[in-house]
Parts: C-alpha cells; structure tokens; sequence
C-alpha cells in the first residue's frame, strides 16, 4: 500500500508538472485573453431627421428587414399643409410678375409710340421755322428795296415830280410788306413756342423710359422671392420624405426605443438595426502580451455560447495607439509622479467560419481569444 501510494503520488505530481508546462508552454506559443467580444461594424442606431407624432411603428426587436423597408412613420399633415399654402404663395408672386411683364411691354409700347410721335413732330416744326425764317427772310430783302423806292418816291413827291396816286402806290407796297415782316415775326414766334413745347414732350418721354427700369427691378425682386420660396418649398418636401425611417441594410431590428403615438425630437433613436453577417472580435490585449502579435496570425476563439466549441480566426489588426490614448480624462502626470501601469491595445480578429456556423454566435458576446505568436 505504501508502494501504491507512493506511486500514485507521484503519478498526482507528475501529472500536475505536465498540466503546469502545458498551460505555460500554450501561453508561450499563444497569446490568452479573456476580454475579447464579439463586435459588428453595420449597428445602425436609427432616427427621423424632423420631428413630430410617431403615427405608425412597424416592427419589433428580432425581426428582419430588407434595405430601404419603412420601419416608422411620422405624421406628414403638418408638412403637407405648409408645402400647400407655399405653393400657392408661388403662384401668387408669379402671377404678379406675370402681370408686371405685360405692364412693361405696354409701356415700352406706349413709350415708344409716344417718342415716335414727338420725334416727327420735332422734325416737322424744324421744317415749319426753317420756311418761317426763309419766308422773313424774304420779306425784309424785298422791304429793304421797298423802302429805298418809298423814300426816293417821297422826295419826287415833294418836287412834284410824281403824282399822289403813284406815290400812294410805292407808300402802300412799303405799308403791307411791313405788316406782312410783322406777321412773319409773330408766327415764327409762335412756331418756336410750339417747337420748345414738342421737344419738352419727346424729353419727357425719354424720362418716362426709367418706369421700364423700376418694372424691371420690381420683376427681378420676385424672381429672388420666387426662388427664395421654391428653395423653401423643396426644404419641405425633403421634410416629408423625412417623415418615413428606412433601413439602411439588409439586416435585424436589435432594439425598438419607443411606441407608435409618441411625440419625438429630431434625432431621438427610434430604432437599432443590426447586420448579423458582419461580425468580428476585439480583444483588448496587454501589452505584455503583444510580442509575436501580428496581422494574420491563426487565433483560436471559444465563446460559452457554443459549449466551449473552438472556431477559427485570424489578426485582421492591431491599434496603433493603446486603448487610454482616447480617453476622455488623460492621466495627470505633471507633478512628476508616475506609476507604470499595464496599457492594453484593441486587436481586431476576424472570424474565418462559414456565416451558418457563427448564426448563434451574437453581437456583444464575451470570448476567450488564444492568438498564435510568429515572428514577423
């Protein structure tokens, strides 16, 4: 018995030794760790990009939806009624430049006729002075040789060398060209006025032109309002669409945030979708632990899930910076005191196993991770 003990003993410790260089010899050739979870790139936490009455909430967590499928709605009426009421507010502005458009054209028109107008009867009451003054002209020659033949007939006169009646003769000849030079005076100046009088209208005509610019700046400024409007306009149809939630993939609704009749704010998350075929691990390994850690190197990963079953993976990659760099409030060590702590760096594994294999493997499950060391 003695002999029986002491060989059991011995078999107890030596079997003991083996498991201790076992288990250290595996942690030698692998890298363990027991902070590694299962982590997905396509979680897609959802909300409406306006805000309002959440009328209808169609699915529930653990359903599947297909890309672009409506998940919720929001009560659109408000929307509808403003895009209404704006579209016809554009009608309205376009409708009064429309009506300015026909103003301008009459008036260009009318402006137009009116400076036609104005300019021949310029050019005709240049013509009238022009014969006016010819005409003057005329007389006042014809009563220079009059008055010459008027004088020497009064000195024959008076020698009586001449009649009365001869002399009355020249005397009323000199008279009615006088009057006449007179008369040619009074309507040359009367066909001035008349001239001035024209000219004054076809310059007023010319200013009139600047109603033509006041309707064009008046057109222009609905144009802006015009645009300005259908911006807004296009601002709420964009609104409208924004009333109905899509999903982004293909994939599972993994929460549901609230129920149909609740009010919400833009961007308050409606619902959480999840794509179940893009899984991966990230483990947070100790530094201590990262000799021989490179991309491609095989891991081995076993979740409880699985009753320990062993699935295969590989390093995709390894975080430049440790895991404390990002933190939100930095170690303080301006006073000189500093204590080594163990820093941990995210390793990024990817799964190498068919999608009907990991269908019961979830997002956000713990691991144990055993990563093959390699030299580089």
């Amino acid at each position: 018995m003695k002999k029986f003990g002491s060989v059991f003993l011995l078999l107890l410790v030596a079997g003991f030794v083996y498991m201790l260089y076992d288990y250290l010899s595996y942690r030698h050739q692998n890298a363990v760790s027991d902070a590694a979870f299962v982590k997905s790139d396509a979680i897609y936490t959802l909300g409406f990009k306006v805000g309002g009455k959440i009328d209808h909430i169609h699915y529930v967590e653990g359903q599947k939806v297909v890309k672009d499928t409506i998940l919720a709605t929001i009560d659109p009426s408000d929307f509808i009624l403003q895009e209404e009421a704006l579209s016809h507010a554009i009608k309205a502005i376009e409708a009064k430049k429309e009506a300015l458009i026909q103003k301008k054209i009459r008036v260009f028109k009318e402006l137009g006729i009116k400076s036609d107008i104005s300019k021949n009867n310029i050019g005709v009451s240049d013509e009238k002075l022009h014969s006016l003054r010819l005409k003057l002209n005329a007389a006042k020659t014809k009563l220079k040789k009059v008055a010459k033949d008027h004088i020497r007939f009064t000195s024959l006169l008076k020698q009586k060398l001449i009649s009365k009646a001869d002399f009355e003769k020249i005397d009323t000849k000199y008279k009615v060209l006088k009057d006449q030079i007179d008369a040619a005076k009074k309507e040359l100046s009367s066909a001035q006025k008349s001239t001035k009088n024209v000219t004054s209208v076809y310059h007023i005509s010319e200013l009139e032109k600047a109603q033509i610019k006041e309707i064009e700046l008046s057109i222009n400024a609905l144009d802006e309002q015009i645009a300005s409007n259908q911006k807004k306009l296009e601002s709420l149809k964009n609104k409208t669409l924004y009333c109905s939630l899509r999903s982004p993939i293909n994939g599972i609704v993994a929460k549901r945030f609230v129920n149909q009749g609740r009010v919400v704010a833009k961007g308050t998350p409606i619902y959480s979708i999840v794509d179940t075929h893009n899984k991966h691990v990230e483990v947070l390994l100790s530094e201590k632990k990262l000799e021989g850690i490179h991309p491609k190197n095989p891991v081995t990963i076993t979740t409880q899930a699985m009753g320990g079953k062993e699935l295969k993976g590989e390093v995709e990659s390894i975080s430049p910076t440790s895991a404390s760099t990002f933190s939100l409030v930095p170690r303080d060590i301006a006073s000189g005191e500093f204590t080594k702590l163990d820093q941990r760096f995210i390793v990024r594994i990817k799964f190498d196993e068919p999608s009907d294999v990991l269908k019961h493997v979830y997002i956000g499950m713990g691991a144990t991770v055993a990563i093959e060391r390699k030299e580089n």
